[in-house]
């Protein structure tokens, strides 16, 4: 296979990613970039960034594709644009029969407190009612403000968090550093593998998709009898499933019964699945969802860490019922320090990990709304996009098609476990307070959109990522509310 190309700035983060992957690994397929680089704006290179993790996932996918047909793997080109689109899909999708829900719950955000800032994160109900229960206040944004500024900042996140609630204190990216919880990522792999025990011989080996039809209508699907159970939420297990499902795996999201995501993130991260609901605590719905796991070759979880073992199911438990599963695992903080079990999403990643904090920084003579100083003093600067959300989805589905690879040349599973926390170092690898920032205004997401039939009625959405040469990703399947299919795989 050939080698990465090198020419390119974010070859080094591919590099690094792939590397990361875990055993047996093969060469990565060639992997190259068009387009401008730098369109986001920020004292990190967030194009670059966000380009290497859609680089990795689609080498990923090139490397199997090659590995289950015994030929060369196809060669990978990423349109930066394209991916810097697809990075703040909810945010640019259309509803075209309606309105489209808020983002945020109006209580979200940043506010000043007494010795600095803090971010709350009231997108769940059961959150935002932590939160005012521990100020003392109704849900009003001016309330909420001057009930906040009497607090500091690390008491108040205590206090939220204590009260099951989610708060980020704004941390300097040394003051993470020195943090106890920082230094329990930083010393994290980029993506923790475990390898099952050997379950099958090679010969074995769960059914590969066939060599594609090479009419135009039928293009490759890699992934193609693939079954997934997602049991993610909002934004970086979803990204991962999603483009799972672009290349032609079938997905089927599992919610518990009642459970309702963000409104505005689903036309945007449903698409190409089946939905269906389950509850794990009754009989019957365990029953039925042992019946989906003794047939599921993935299985795609973003709950907090401990959350499935104690409903019974941990990796002794899946590998006993069905030894070639690959598990992956998202969470917030890591899987190991004293906030291993913290509730956490990429918004507040940014303000503990000290990336809101340097994102004040910005270049001699640069004078971007985004990176000036505020008149209140040095307010957090985030991301321009969840990057580490969506950098992490493409990342776990990289680790997901490196373990079926893994599982069709060693016959041992894995389960491969990825943090927003951890990303969030990779992202921070490329620091550049002395570059050169586009302002942002460069991209233009409309060659990148498409109409599509949904169950929010029509959508306009950003397409799905292509990259691999002679391969069309698509969903077969449109977005739709949640619960809205049986729990069955047909």
């Amino acid at each position: 296979m050939n080698a990465i190309d090198n020419r390119a700035p974010e070859s080094r983060l591919v590099r690094e990613i792939w590397a990361g992957l875990g055993p047996d690994q093969q060469p990565a397929p060639s992997v190259a970039f068009t387009g401008t680089q730098r369109l986001l704006t920020s004292v990190y290179d967030v194009s670059g960034f966000a380009a290497a993790c859609v680089g990795a996932a689609s080498a990923a996918v090139s490397a199997h594709w090659g590995l289950v047909r015994s030929s060369s793997a196809p060669d990978v080109c990423i349109d930066r644009a394209h991916v810097a689109a697809a990075f703040q899909s909810e945010r640019l999708y259309r509803l075209l029969d309606s309105e489209r829900p808020a983002l945020w719950d109006p209580v979200a955000g940043n506010y000043s407190t007494r010795d600095g800032f803090i971010r709350l994160h009231t997108n769940y109900e059961h959150h935002r009612v932590a939160a005012l229960k521990v100020l003392g206040v109704a849900a009003d944004r001016s309330a909420v403000s001057g009930a906040v500024s009497r607090w500091s900042s690390d008491d108040l996140e205590r206090a939220i968090v204590a009260a099951g609630g989610c708060a980020a204190a704004m941390r300097s990216r040394a003051a993470w550093q020195a943090h106890e919880q920082g230094r329990a990522v930083a010393a994290e792999p980029l993506v923790d593998v475990t390898l099952g025990p050997p379950c099958m011989s090679v010969s074995a080996a769960p059914p590969q998709p066939e060599a594609p039809d090479r009419s135009p209508v039928a293009p490759p699907t890699p992934l193609s009898g693939l079954r997934v159970l997602d049991l993610t939420r909002v934004l970086s297990g979803p990204a991962c499933t999603r483009f799972l499902a672009s290349y032609g795996a079938d997905v089927l999201r599992i919610d518990p019964p009642g459970f309702q995501d963000v409104p505005a993130a689903l036309p945007d991260t449903t698409v190409g699945k089946r939905r269906t609901r389950l509850d794990l605590r009754a009989t019957g719905d365990r029953a039925r969802f042992e019946e989906l796991l003794a047939d599921a070759d993935v299985l795609v979880v973003s709950y907090r860490r401990d959350a499935l073992a104690r409903l019974g199911y941990d990796m002794d438990d899946l590998w006993a019922r069905r030894p070639t599963l690959i598990v992956a695992r998202v969470v917030a903080y890591g899987h190991t320090g004293p906030w291993a079990d913290r509730r956490g999403y990429d918004s507040l990643v940014q303000m503990s990990s000290g990336i809101a904090a340097q994102g004040r920084r910005q270049p001699e003579g640069n004078h971007s709304e985004v990176g000036a100083r505020s008149a209140e003093g040095e307010r957090p600067v985030p991301l321009p996009l969840q990057a580490l959300d969506h950098g992490t989805g493409y990342l776990l589905a990289a680790a997901v098609i490196r373990s079926l690879s893994r599982l069709a040349h060693s016959g041992r599973a894995s389960e491969v476990r990825l943090s927003l926390a951890r990303t969030a170092e990779l992202l921070c690898s490329t620091f550049d307070p002395d570059g050169a920032l586009a302002t942002g205004a460069a991209l233009d997401p409309a060659p990148f959109l498409e109409e599509a039939s949904s169950g929010f009625g029509r959508i306009r959405r950003v397409k799905p990522l292509a990259g691999i040469a002679g391969m069309e990703p698509a969903w077969a399947r449109p977005a739709g509310p949640l619960g809205s299919h049986p729990p069955s795989w047909t």
